[in-house]
């Protein structure tokens, strides 16, 4: 694909990947991924931003090839989808200044073998005038990496915000197309990522909000033209407040807990409260991350394995637990055969979570009258929580 112009001066030259699948070993890409990179061309000086996954260096290299000069590289972010390609860039271009955040610099020399007097960083606020344009180095940590920064084009109102506000979503459009669609990208994207900092993106967010964006391009994913959208959707998501939601993620063996969980959803349901169960034998753990973005509320269900929970369950668990959402509330239902220390190893997986405990309800063998009312009794104190939030009438 060849270079495509956001605006007169300002190119994307980033590679898209279509057939990716993984991220990190570990996260689903369902639409693919982009490596974005920009050329900003001045009147005097030229930079770019960002390289790209040097599995899709050859993209970056064509885009290029007609480039003579190159006066500046920005690296906002070591992570290699993003400084990968940079050794190729600096051989390239000798003649090129490399500049990063102070954090960064010995990031980028661990992580990329450079030398650490080829690199310059900048401070934060710092501006770089290429002739008739200027750029402004944000710092924006933790978004998802301690060291990350944005650039701002001032002239033209351009935010080149490298992970936040990105979306892992191969496209042809350049610009967002569907509103709707690449949000739930995006927002997949922060569940996954960048809930556990919530706090500092808020602050993040903060920083950015007396800007005039006119565009924001990140490094991955469409350029939105309309950055109020996710800018709003980003307060929402790092809000304090959470949303009338239960995440039920659950697992079965011989169909007791299914009853379970069939019982409790709809129980749930009768009192007005919004559930999301997920099948962990089977569930997008992306699309149960974006579910904990919003949740009041977490029911893990499942049964014993040699006295614990269930393998699948601890992973949702343990996920849980390493993204921190904003949810208040929790409690565990399961079965056993005959012993189990379910209600204890959940709770101790769930360390990080400022939740309250409420009543679990876990039976033996297959579930009974008496433990089918004990699950409307955890429905019935859900909707009291949920209430006393204000999330339902």
């Amino acid at each position: 694909m060849k270079p495509r112009e956001i605006i007169p001066g300002v190119l994307a030259v980033g590679a898209q990947d279509f057939d990716r699948r993984l991220f990190d070993a570990l996260i689903p890409l369902p639409d693919g991924t982009s490596y974005n990179s920009y050329l900003v061309r001045g009147r005097d000086k030229t930079a770019l931003i960002d390289a790209v996954e040097p599995a899709t260096l050859r993209v970056l290299e064509a885009s290029l090839k007609d480039v003579p000069r190159l006066d500046y590289l920005v690296s906002n972010h070591t992570e290699q989808d993003h400084s990968g390609g940079i050794p190729w860039v600096l051989e390239r271009y000798p003649e090129a200044q490399l500049l990063c955040s102070q954090p960064a610099k010995p990031m980028l020399v661990d992580h990329l073998g450079l030398e650490a007097d080829k690199i310059r960083t900048v401070a934060d606020g710092e501006r770089l005038d290429l002739g008739g344009r200027t750029l402004r180095f944000i710092y924006t940590p933790w978004v998802h990496w301690p060291e990350t920064m944005s650039t701002y084009l001032e002239e033209d109102k351009i935010l080149f915000s490298c992970d936040w506000f990105g979306s892992h979503v191969a496209s042809t459009e350049l610009f967002v197309d569907g509103v709707e669609c690449v949000m739930a990208e995006a927002k997949r994207y922060y569940a996954e990522i960048m809930m556990p900092f919530r706090k500092i993106v808020r602050q993040n967010l903060e920083k950015i909000k007396d800007l005039d964006i006119r565009l924001i391009a990140p490094s991955h994913g469409p350029v939105h033209k309309d950055p109020s959208s996710v800018i709003q959707a980003y307060r929402d998501w790092t809000d304090d407040r959470p949303h009338d939601l239960v995440v039920l993620p659950w697992v079965t063996m011989h169909g007791s807990t299914a009853l379970m969980v069939e019982h409790l959803t709809g129980a749930l349901v009768d009192r007005g409260v919004r559930v999301e169960p997920f099948n962990m034998a089977s569930a997008d753990i992306g699309k149960l991350a974006m579910s904990l973005v919003d949740a009041a509320t977490i029911i893990a269900a499942g049964p014993t394995v040699h006295v614990g929970p269930h393998p699948a369950l601890l992973n949702s668990i343990i996920l849980a637990n390493a993204l921190r959402p904003k949810a208040r509330f929790a409690s565990i239902v399961g079965s056993y055969g005959w012993a189990g220390k379910m209600v204890d190893v959940a709770k101790a997986a769930m360390s990080n979570l400022k939740v309250e405990f409420l009543d679990p309800v876990i039976c033996k063998g297959m579930p009974r009258p008496a433990d089918f009312a004990a699950l409307d009794k955890l429905a019935e104190a859900v909707a009291g929580k949920h209430r006393e939030l204000g999330l339902i009438k």
